[in-house]
This record gives C-alpha cells, structure tokens and sequence, in this order.
C-alpha cells in the first residue's frame, strides 16, 4: 500500500503530482470505509490549548479531502479553552485559510462510534506548504532530526482520566471503591470491559488498566511506538474512552484538575532512545555503564530533557489548573530531579525487571498532563533530548527519597529545584530558552506564549474552586 508522502520537508509542497496519488489512496479508502457501513470521516487536529478539534466529511467525500484538504481558519491555534480568541503575532483574526489533509496511514474506523472513522491532519497552507502551526509536522521533523543522527525513539502516554455520574457540570465520582481497588473494576465491570474492546477494535494495544488514586479515576497505559503514532493515539485513546463513556451515560474528564481538593490526571510520557545495530535496535537506555545502566548518550539524551524541565512546562503542564496538580508529595514530579523508580522525581527511570531491562528500560516524565498537546510536548522533549546528546550533557547525581523531604540546603547542593508553581514562571522560563525556540520555529514559540499568557490573564483571580469549575470539562 501506498505511503503517505512525507509532507514535513520545510519548503516542500504539494505538487500536481502528488495530490493525484493522494486522491488515488483517498478513493480507495472510501470504498473500504463504505464496505464497512462508515458514512464519515473526523479530521482532527490539537489546537495550542491542548483541545482536540475537528472537521468532518463525508465518506465519499475523502477523495476530495486527501487530495485538496479541507478548509479551516487558522484562528484555531489562538483559542483558549473557553473557545476565547486572543490574538498574536502570527494568528489571531478572521482572515486567512488552511487546508487540513487526512493522514490515511492513521485512518480508522471509530468502534466506539460506530459510522465514524478517525484520521489525523496534516496542515498546508493554500499553495501546498506545511502550515507553520502544524504541531504534527512539527513532530515528524524533530523525529527525523534525530534519524538523521542515527536515532530512534520509542513513545507512549499514559492515559489518565476520572469519570462522573450525571450531565450536569458538578463532578460525581462513579465509583464508590478505594484507591486502586478491585472494586472499582467490579462496580464499572462493564463499562470498562466497553473501553478495553473498544480500544482493540480500533487496533490500539492496550498493556494495562487499573484505578487510580484520585475518586472514579482510572489509568490506561498503552504500548510505545514511534513518536508520531504515539501522539496519534493519544488523541484516538482519549476520545474512544470520552464516546464509551457517554454511551454509558457518565461523563469523562481528562482536566489536570478535577476537584480543588484531590490529586489531578496526568498525562505522563515514557520515552527511549535506540540506536540501529547490526540486525537489531539497541536500547540506549540499558547495558551502558552509565547511571542505571544507561548508555552515554541515553544519559545525555535524559540529561537534556531534565535540564530544560522548567521551560517544558509551558507545552506539558499548559493550564492555570495544571499547577493545582503540581504540588510537592503528591507523585505529580514537582522537582527538577531524577531518580531510578523514584515516582516523585519528575524524571523518573523505569529500568525494568532483570532480564527484561534491554527491551524495557526508559525514561517517565511525570510532571506533565492532558491539557497538553501531545506532538507539541513529544516535540518539545525531542528538541530537549536532541540538544542533550549534541552537548554530551550528564545527569547530576540521582534523588532516591521524596524530594520534598530534603533540607533545602540539600535539594540546591542536587540540583534538585523546585519546578514552576505557576503557570507564569513556566512561561517566563520558556521564553528564555533559545533551544526550544529556533527547534519549535518562531511562530509556534509565540502562539505559546500568546495564549498561555491569555489563559493567564482569563483565570487572573480565581479561586482553585473556580479554576477547577473552568476547566473541568474542557480537556
């Protein structure tokens, strides 16, 4: 089958040539979907808020769609979570267009919404060129940046969302069982078996699911693939849980923030860097002679990512409500340090079980959750990986304890700060970072900042009550 051409050369455009390959696949596509009662296709892109939007068309109109895209304004990427628009540099008012074209190696038909099929956007300008906004462009650049090096990462989210009785806009915890406990598995048996079959049938391989700490909360991991598809599914997870859920008649939340007074949903990243050898990858993770086995330039690469933690917040942890659930001891990763299974270290290293170490080593960035985009935050820690292998940086000493407990005298001597307790220090400490910068483009930099700081000044005052009741139901 025909691949979707890379579109994610900077200056490349669609030519003549091109679209007609495009349309051919597109063609063919719908008649599949047709075969199997698909009537529409959701084209869906992550605007900068970290909210899932999306255009649509009909099954036969997917022809058209692949070849020529579909039309959207450009303003989407200047929204703020209540659907405000703020404007910036580069977007932010009601002229302009973009083409929005389906990524058919990605397209599915949506099990939990049966007649519906998903596929995830490219975005172009009008004459054909990657649209400067395009996170998932944006994405696959950095992913091959590192290729060109001769690396290969691994990806995965784990997902982590609480779920409610009831349509109104109060949350009401579904399940009633503690933390972690079996009874919440039994008291939600048949929604969660709806949620596991779903995931399935839309070909996503689910390793585990379980109840979470925080009241109705559960957490779903699933298994790594290239940092693209990791983004992708991502996006595909989160929306298949939302339509099971409303079929059952609950309702489910993904907001970093629930409620005022418990523990949030994170939306933690495991990453490892491979190299290519002989007829096998190599886990740059495991069987160097590093710390925790690591190899040097998977030292380097962790060493780069935790280094940049507090400028990374801006595009992990985007939300004013993001910084209720960053708070010390409550395993969210709230310092700037590491540690070998150490969850409340926001790098975490997940070394495996003996013998299952070369295969399972990696590396878990905690203190990162949903309200984020997931290509723009993949993206932003390729850059930081990326400028940490080039710099041949290397890992301070590892924390083994609850940060949190050290004197402060000790936590400074390790490195070990305090990451950002508001959304504003983490904008301020993105916008100094050079690195982030010329590696996401100037007009991707500035919508951040534009809109977190709009996001800012929208919550100016509230109360974490309010805060909670703003965003509860946005991601």
């Amino acid at each position: 089958m025909e691949q979707f051409p890379e579109p994610l050369v900077p200056g490349q455009a669609l030519d003549a040539r091109a679209r007609a390959r495009f349309g051919a696949r597109g063609s063919s596509e719908a008649r599949r979907l047709a075969g199997l009662d698909i009537v529409a296709v959701a084209l869906t892109w992550v605007d900068i808020s970290g909210i899932t939007r999306t255009k649509t068309v009909p099954v036969e109109r997917l022809e058209h769609a692949a070849a020529w895209g579909v039309g959207m304004s450009p303003v989407f990427d200047a929204y703020l979570l209540d659907d405000s628009i703020v404007p910036g540099p580069h977007v932010g008012g009601p002229v302009g267009d973009l083409r929005l074209h389906p990524d058919l190696d990605r397209l599915v038909p949506m099990a939990a919404l049966p007649g519906w099929a998903h596929a995830p956007a490219f975005r172009y300008d009008q004459e054909g060129a990657a649209h400067p906004l395009d996170t998932r462009a944006l994405l696959r650049r950095l992913t091959d940046r590192l290729a060109d090096d001769g690396w290969t990462v691994k990806a995965a989210f784990e997902i982590e969302w609480a779920v409610s009785r009831g349509g109104g806009e109060e949350f009401s915890p579904a399940v009633r069982g503690p933390a972690y406990g079996m009874t919440r598995i039994t008291e939600l048996a048949g929604y969660l078996r709806n949620v596991l079959t779903a995931l399935k049938e839309t070909g996503v391989t689910v390793m585990q699911l379980h109840p979470e700490y925080a009241a109705g909360q559960y957490e779903v991991s699933v298994a790594a693939e290239d940092p693209l598809g990791a983004a992708d599914t991502a996006v595909l997870v989160r929306e298949t849980i939302r339509a099971v859920s409303m079929a059952h008649g609950l309702a489910a939340t993904f907001s970093p923030k629930v409620e005022p007074d418990s523990v949030g949903n994170g939306a933690h990243v495991h990453l490892s860097l491979w190299r290519s050898s002989g007829d096998a990858p190599v886990n740059a993770m495991a069987g160097g002679d590093g710390p925790c086995e690591m190899s040097s330039p998977g030292e380097a690469f962790a060493a780069g990512i935790l280094h940049r933690l507090p400028a990374l917040l801006a595009i992990g942890a985007p939300s004013v409500a993001s910084y209720l659930r960053l708070v010390p001891s409550h395993w969210a990763g709230a310092f700037a340090c590491w540690g070998p299974e150490n969850r409340e270290a926001a790098l975490r290293v997940v070394t495996g079980a003996e013998g299952e170490r070369p295969t399972a080593a990696n590396l878990e960035v905690k203190c990162l959750d949903a309200a984020a985009n997931p290509y723009l935050v993949l993206a932003a820690l390729l850059a930081a990986g990326h400028e940490g292998l080039g710099g041949g940086r290397r890992l301070p000493d590892p924390v083994h304890v609850d940060p949190a407990t050290l004197p402060e005298e000790e936590r400074v001597a390790r490195g070990a700060v305090r990451l950002p307790a508001s959304l504003g220090e983490a904008v301020a400490a993105f916008e100094a970072d050079d690195v982030l910068r010329a590696a996401l483009g100037d007009a991707v930099a500035d919508t951040v900042s534009t809109v977190r700081r709009g996001e800012i000044e929208l919550l100016d005052g509230a109360t974490p009550e309010e805060i909670t009741a703003a965003t509860r139901w946005r991601h």
